[in-house]
């Protein structure tokens, strides 16, 4: 059996997910062979392996902080929200059917542990180490009796835990001390110690109380990492461009053209795969905003109206918000607009969809010759092909089947004048794809925007990745985690009352 470690955290968003891949990129830059686990993973944001199977897009990341290719075993359990009560239930990359969360957690989530296990230990049996990730807090003691993610895989798995608290938001003394101390004696022997993430100012400040945290708890703290800017990548949800961190506090390079390339992308419900337009911020000169209204629009060369859980929903959304009639003005004016997956569905002509929202034939935005019935079967795909005399390649998620009646062909899809739709998600980081596509788009708009030559898509994440396995080598005590991933949890580690029953 490999070794292994769970990167648990205090709270969701406090970097487990960097630090996982940060702690993988460490590893294989050591010569260990090491794989990523997310036991279950709840995101709209997601990935289609080469073998068609639908995973979290963060353990694909990590996946490629390994240097390896990724695969279902690496995300068994994939929950997609539908709803604030509901979510589609994908099980080693198939999805299994809607749920609600008392249904999953009453008994569909215990049933799921055998086959995670089972997924860990074939990992384990493959790689020299396997870095797990938890989900939330491993301290939820109201969800675990039927916890498959955190301490319900660390227990039966024998992990050692290392518990990750940002600092930035204040608070992380609490953090650790009640995140232990509310666990139950036979998890707590687990946890092995702290990793302070996000530290902005004097380490010395802050150790006087690192040493009363080994005092309290008796656990030390691996390491403190500094507060960094755009190393969100790849991240579970949230309205943020990977390479740059909040999009709206983006920071451009400066254009190798005269002008700069303005896009806007519209946020709406449930978004899915808002990682589609990190390439685009990626390149000099393009500003890249998230907006919820019509006159953000105005000033814009390019909007996307990118994918979606909810195509149905985020369609009445952009009617009630009155976006809906500025897309429209903006196609007969001759004005760019992208549709990528939902997106795309929605600016056809009709929607005939039984299986996602059960409305029945709703009218679509009329800006493409499309007509979408959405599938029972979902379709997960990676396509390869060509567009705009250009190599491209991409990935498919999606319920909905098109009928493109007319236009250019693009891609899957369709062009109708400036107005472009398609369901792959990923095209755009396409390097020689994405630069027709920029010229083309400032063409239409009159921009003399000039995409930069050497901007390589792939290259950025390595950087990106390399920026975290610096971050654990540089900050973390290395020869203590090591230790930790090889042997175990350290014997002997203290009880903190008042635990917890399970």
């Amino acid at each position: 059996m490999s070794g292994g470690l769970l990167v648990a955290g205090t709270t969701s968003d406090a970097g487990k997910s960097v630090v996982t891949a940060g702690i993988c990129r460490w590893l294989v830059r050591q010569g260990v062979k090491v794989a990523p686990f997310k036991a279950q993973n709840m995101s709209l944001n997601s990935f289609v392996t080469r073998e068609g199977a639908e995973i979290g897009r963060a353990q694909a990341m990590q996946a490629q902080a390994c240097r390896i290719e990724p695969t279902a075993l690496m995300n068994p359990v994939l929950l997609k929200p539908g709803g604030d009560r509901s979510s589609q239930v994908v099980v080693m990359g198939r999805p299994v059917g809607e749920m609600s969360a008392r249904g999953y957690h009453g008994g569909r989530q215990e049933t799921l542990l055998n086959t995670v296990l089972d997924c860990l230990v074939t990992l384990r049996s493959s790689y020299d180490a396997v870095i797990c990730e938890g989900a939330g807090s491993p301290a939820e003691i109201n969800l675990r009796r039927t916890d498959i993610v955190n301490m319900g895989i660390a227990r039966p798995a024998r992990l050692p835990v290392l518990v990750v608290g940002d600092i930035d938001r204040g608070g992380v003394f609490a953090s650790f001390f009640g995140t232990v101390a509310l666990l139950a004696r036979e998890d707590q022997e687990l946890v092995a110690g702290f990793l302070v993430n996000k530290f902005r100012g004097d380490v010395t400040l802050l150790e006087p109380g690192l040493d009363m945290l080994r005092g309290l708890t008796g656990r030390r703290t691996y390491g403190v990492l500094p507060f960094q800017h755009g190393l969100g990548i790849d991240e579970e949800d949230g309205l943020r461009v990977s390479l740059r961190g909040a999009v709206r506090e983006s920071e451009v390079a400066a254009p190798v053209g005269e002008d700069v390339l303005r896009v806007a992308v519209c946020a709406i419900p449930l978004m899915s795969n808002f990682t589609d337009v990190d390439a685009l911020a990626a390149e000099p000169g393009v500003v890249v905003r998230f907006v919820d209204r019509p006159e953000e629009l105005a000033d814009a060369d390019l909007v996307i109206v990118p994918g979606t859980r909810a195509t149905v929903r985020a369609l009445q959304w952009l009617r009630e918000r009155g976006l809906a009639d500025a897309l429209v003005r903006r196609a007969a004016e001759g004005r760019p607009v992208l549709g990528i997956c939902g997106g795309f569905q929605i600016l056809g002509e009709r929607i005939e969809d039984e299986v996602e929202s059960s409305v029945g034939v709703v009218a679509g935005l009329g800006m493409l010759p499309v007509r979408v019935r959405f599938a029972r079967e979902k379709t997960l795909a990676r396509p390869v092909g060509e567009a705009l005399g250009a190599p491209v390649e991409g990935y498919e998620i999606h319920h909905g089947v098109a009928d493109v009646m007319g236009g250019e062909p693009f891609l899957d899809g369709c062009r109708v004048g400036s107005v472009w739709g398609t369901h792959w998600h990923g095209s755009l980081e396409s390097d020689d794809f994405r630069r027709a596509f920029l010229r083309a788009v400032a063409a239409t708009a009159g921009r003399r925007f000039v995409p930069a030559a050497d901007t390589s898509f792939a290259a950025l994440r390595e950087e990106q990745l390399d920026r975290l396995g610096d971050l654990i080598e540089q900050h973390a005590d290395t020869d203590a985690l090591w230790r930790l991933i090889e042997s175990g949890a350290p014997l002997g580690l203290p009880y903190l009352p008042p635990g917890a029953p399970v």
